[in-house]
């Protein structure tokens, strides 16, 4: 029955609180969930420019962030803050100093007139509020003792406040179980963490021969477009979902963390990051192996047909980060100079993908691509119509210039908050895609295949593209020389 009884509880707390939908409007719109004189450019701590926070110390953020019995921060702000406050400081260093702030205020109640005293319990649920956001947001944040402790020893204040009926203690035990469970599934995820395939090196020998009728090629496992483009995107969205904002936070604070770099980022929490991005690789490889290996040049031409209409499909899904990774895979000069082979090809919808990805402008085709299927998913009634998954890179080095262009700190020593306002509202975006529920079935054969299909390395790649269509220039030809060298060299 605890249960019930927290969610009812929280539920009452959540009415009471001023809250507005993180990012639903402008960035420009209220940062808080109090209305804010505007400060202009007088020397305050924090500064607000037309109602909105700008900057401010430290000190003065983690005050905002910490509920009275009068006022509750803006969930915008909440997230905000806790995403970007790594920078600056240990998660379990800003535990301890919310922990003060609370108790300082409970005691202020605890001392007052009775009506401040009949407060007490709408106190704690506000500062419960906070923690089961904290929580739910950043449970990483709580993998260390350090934390856990500092988290329990506010818990344990704040039960006091409601000793009667223990409703305020059911809902922290549920909190605590919650917060348990998800640092669980997120460990069980790291030790299980995927193996990448190693790039095969040797192919080269046994290419001098010809394949095995019964060995096993991309067409024959699947044949649809539109289902292989499926299954990919079933891979992104359970790919994506390890992604976490603590994750995204790496960019910033493992690169140059400021206060004498105390704050530096974890390099094991970037695995995540990594592993997504050797996933592109990985599929760039595969696409550009299937098409080498072929031998016949018909069949060959079948193939990259084929990945154009599985590139199309992505397009179409909403799929941009498997689009470019079967782009780029195609691009590979190994693939690209099959001449024989693309003059056979219908080059028609090829360059139309191309058109999308074009880098110029910084990628404007793409980014009018990616606004459009995010206004989609906004409006969408289907799950199917709610996918967006951008390019991985591009998204990561967004973030970065954001980083680069603006400092964490201005002239007068506050912090930049104007700066994190745009970063948490980009990596805000990216968690609402995330959480889209596939709609596709999964198919374990065709995705075992292109999780654990070899593929070839570099190397192997330009003997392949060399042994299906001979070397055309010299460039060509003494690069061929060089690699039959090798080979035989090695064995």
């Amino acid at each position: 029955m605890a249960e019930p009884l927290c969610n009812a509880a929280v539920k009452k707390c959540k009415e009471t609180m001023p809250q507005t939908p993180i990012f639903s409007s402008m960035l420009g719109s209220s940062c808080s969930g109090q209305v804010q004189p505007d400060m202009g450019e007088r020397c305050v701590d924090p500064v607000y420019q037309d109602g909105n926070l700008v900057s401010g110390s430290l000190e003065a953020l983690i005050e905002r962030l910490v509920p009275t019995m009068d006022y509750y921060p803006d969930r915008t702000y909440i997230f905000t803050f806790l995403l970007s406050s790594r920078v600056f400081i240990h998660p379990h260093e800003l535990l301890a100093k919310v922990g003060q702030i609370c108790i300082k205020q409970k005691q202020q109640l605890e001392t007052g007139t009775e009506a401040e005293k009949a407060k007490l319990k709408s106190f704690a649920a506000k500062i419960i509020q906070l923690l089961k956001e904290w929580t739910e947001t950043f449970p990483y944040d709580f993998q260390d003792e350090k934390s856990m402790k500092e988290l329990k020893e506010i818990a344990h204040r704040i039960t006091q406040c409601d000793e009667e009926n223990g409703t305020v203690k059911k809902i922290i035990s549920q909190m605590t179980q919650n917060l348990l469970m998800a640092l669980s599934t997120r460990s069980q995820y790291q030790e299980i963490r995927e193996k990448f395939r190693q790039p095969v090196t040797d192919k080269g020998t046994i290419l001098k021969t010809k394949p095995q009728s019964t060995q096993k090629d991309i067409l024959s496992v699947c044949c649809d477009p539109l289902i292989l483009a499926q299954q990919l995107t079933y891979i992104e969205l359970e790919r994506v979902s390890n992604i976490y904002p603590e994750d995204l936070m790496q960019i910033v604070s493992h690169m140059d963390s400021l206060d004498n770099h105390k704050c530096r980022g974890d390099v094991t929490k970037t695995y995540n990051l990594e592993a997504y991005d050797n996933w592109f690789n990985c599929l760039s490889m595969l696409v550009a192996t299937e098409i080498c290996r072929v031998v016949k040049k018909k069949q060959r031409t079948r193939v990259v047909e084929f990945f154009i209409d599985v590139a199309r499909e992505c397009f179409n899904i909403g799929n941009f980060n498997s689009m470019m990774a079967i782009i780029s895979g195609m691009n590979l000069s190994p693939v690209a100079r099959l001449k024989k082979t693309w003059s056979k090809v219908k080059t028609a919808k090829f360059d139309v993908l191309e058109h999308h990805m074009d880098p110029s402008s910084n990628f404007c085709n793409y980014r009018t691509a990616l606004q459009g299927a995010a206004q989609r998913s906004q409006t969408a009634n289907s799950n199917r119509e709610k996918i967006v998954i951008p390019v991985f890179n591009l998204f990561i080095k967004d973030i970065y210039f954001l980083h680069k262009i603006h400092t964490n700190r201005l002239p007068n020593g506050q912090i930049n908050f104007k700066k994190f306002w745009e970063i948490s509202r980009q990596i805000h975006d990216f968690l609402t895609w995330k959480q889209v529920e596939c709609p596709f079935e999964k198919d374990k054969k065709i995705q075992s295949y292109l999780l654990t299909a070899p593929i070839y390395s570099e190397e192997a790649l330009f003997i392949a593209s060399f042994e299906s269509e001979g070397p055309e220039n010299h460039m060509e030809k003494d690069s061929w020389k060089t690699l039959r060298t090798t080979l035989l060299n090695r064995a």
